[in-house]
């Protein structure tokens, strides 16, 4: 099986053979640089993004070589939740591709929630009204670009764009409708008071589909091997990362850390009314996901090393020395912005306690224990409407590449964190595609256990007190908390 992860960060691609394990000779591997800039533009070309999968994709089958390739049954793919593009009828990028990061559109927030009844668009679409989703996107967009709304135009995520290029047909996955904040949770529709408020027609979205099947001339010339194979529609990174990772039941939750962070519980559909502060997005028909993300993971450790020019080893070793929050400091850790609990639109990052005694390993020490102070307060949230859960399974390059930050996060969460697959998305899109095409069923979602990080009771009670200073600080600087952060 073929497994496309499509990144905010990177591109992937792998092969899976039956027993779900990675073919490590055919694994496939290219970062990719979003647009970044401090007015809070996040975004990518789309264009060069297409081009980045084909190359991978291409590259994957000649490793992989003629007998493994003979064998393919099929191709999954995942990729992020919430990325908006417009294209015309003819699949042509009218707009670079807006991550799931890009706050522009926090200038209608309070527009939005003003004319709209925010807690029942919510509770219809799981979404709160945010930067992150269409909803804010759009209304951005008409005010900016309101030419895109006088011609023909198609709102997209990467993986419909994708897939339209390569088959020769547009529609989306429920998955990927599911995160965009339009789409109705319950019935699976399009939203129409949304797009009654946005202008927006019904044919400017997708339909829904999920498998695709034959691609078009010019990619089956380039790939003979997968020109007839099923492909499943993208879903949606984070509700695949729990299939990868096994947490596939109300009583399991993963933990994901790539450039973002995410903590997720997956249960059968319909489920239980999401507090507020949480999203619910669906991964099929039969199962959803709820839980809390953070733009703030990976991204801020690479930023923490680099701002305090501190080596990763070095970094490490610093961090893994220190005692729970011995340094004096309240780090607000939303540097890109907040999402769970408090979603508001004009959150950003902060220090506060710096005295001429502090260090650069106190302040690196401080941001990776405020990531986790944050999702142990997702994770409080989750117990208020699933089951206890004994322990997380941890997944992502960024989190499982530090164990000192697994340790932190253990403690800051007050359950064991067990180490999953670092490719967990990746992993979740082949066992998807397998489950779907009645390859293989969820038994296949067993995995092997890595290393047990267990509490410190100590430490999980300094972290709780250090959860009051920190929200004590973001009431005081989040201008919008009224508006933007009710879930908090």
């Amino acid at each position: 099986m073929v497994a496309l992860d499509v990144g905010s960060s990177s591109v992937r691609a792998f092969l899976f053979d039956p027993a779900v394990r990675s073919v490590r000779a055919a694994e496939v591997h290219h970062p990719i640089e979003p647009h970044i800039r401090s007015d809070g533009t996040a975004e990518l070309d789309p264009d060069a993004l297409m081009r980045v999968v084909v190359g991978c994709l291409s590259e994957l089958l000649r490793l992989a070589g003629p007998t493994r390739t003979a064998q393919i049954a099929g191709v999954g793919t995942s990729t992020f939740w919430h990325g908006l593009v417009a294209t015309d009828d003819s699949g042509r990028a009218l707009t670079p591709l807006y991550l799931w990061a890009d706050s522009r559109s926090r200038s209608v927030v309070a527009r939005l929630k003003y004319d709209l009844d925010a807690e029942q668009v919510r509770l219809r679409t799981g979404c709160p009204i945010h930067p992150s989703y269409w909803p804010a996107k759009l209304a951005w967009l008409k005010i900016e670009r309101p030419r895109l709304w006088k011609g023909p135009v198609r709102w997209l995520s990467f993986g419909d764009l994708l897939y339209w290029r390569l088959h020769g047909r547009l529609a989306t996955s429920l998955s990927m409708a599911s995160g965009t904040g339009l789409f109705r949770l319950a019935d699976c529709r399009w939203d129409e008071e949304l797009m009654a408020y946005l202008g927006i027609r019904p044919e400017t979205l997708p339909p829904i589909a999920e498998v695709e099947q034959g691609l078009i001339p010019p990619y089956r010339r380039r790939w003979p091997q997968l020109a007839d194979v099923p492909w499943l529609h993208a879903a949606g990174d984070g509700a695949l990362a729990n299939v990868g990772s096994g947490c596939i039941t109300p009583a399991q939750r993963a933990l994901t850390v790539g450039t973002s962070g995410a903590l997720r519980v997956m249960h059968p559909a319909p489920g239980p009314e999401g507090p507020p502060g949480l999203w619910t997005y669906r991964l099929d028909r039969a199962r959803l996901v709820t839980g809390g993300a953070l733009s703030n993971g990976g991204n801020l450790r690479t930023w923490l090393r680099e701002v305090l020019r501190i080596e990763g080893r070095q970094l490490e070793d610093l961090v893994g020395a220190m005692p729970a929050a011995a340094h004096g400091l309240t780090f607000q850790p939303h540097l890109a912005g907040e999402r769970s609990l408090g979603f508001a639109a004009d959150a950003f990052g902060a220090i506060a306690g710096l005295t001429s005694a502090t260090t650069a390993a106190d302040i690196a020490r401080a941001g990776l224990e405020a990531v986790a102070i944050e999702f142990a307060r997702v994770d409080g949230r989750l117990d208020q409407v699933f089951p206890p859960t004994k322990r997380l399974v941890a997944g992502g390059a960024a989190l499982l590449g530090s164990p000192a930050w697994m340790q932190i996060m253990a403690d800051a969460l007050g359950h064991p964190l067990v180490a999953g697959e670092p490719e967990v998305s990746g992993r979740g899109a082949a066992l998807f595609a397998m489950e779907s095409l009645g390859i293989a069923g969820t038994a296949a979602t067993k995995r092997k256990v890595g290393r047990l990080y267990r509490p410190n009771d100590w430490a999980t009670k300094t972290y709780q007190a250090a959860a009051s200073r920190q929200e004590a600080l973001y009431r005081a600087l989040v201008t919008d908390r009224l508006l933007g952060s009710e879930g908090r």
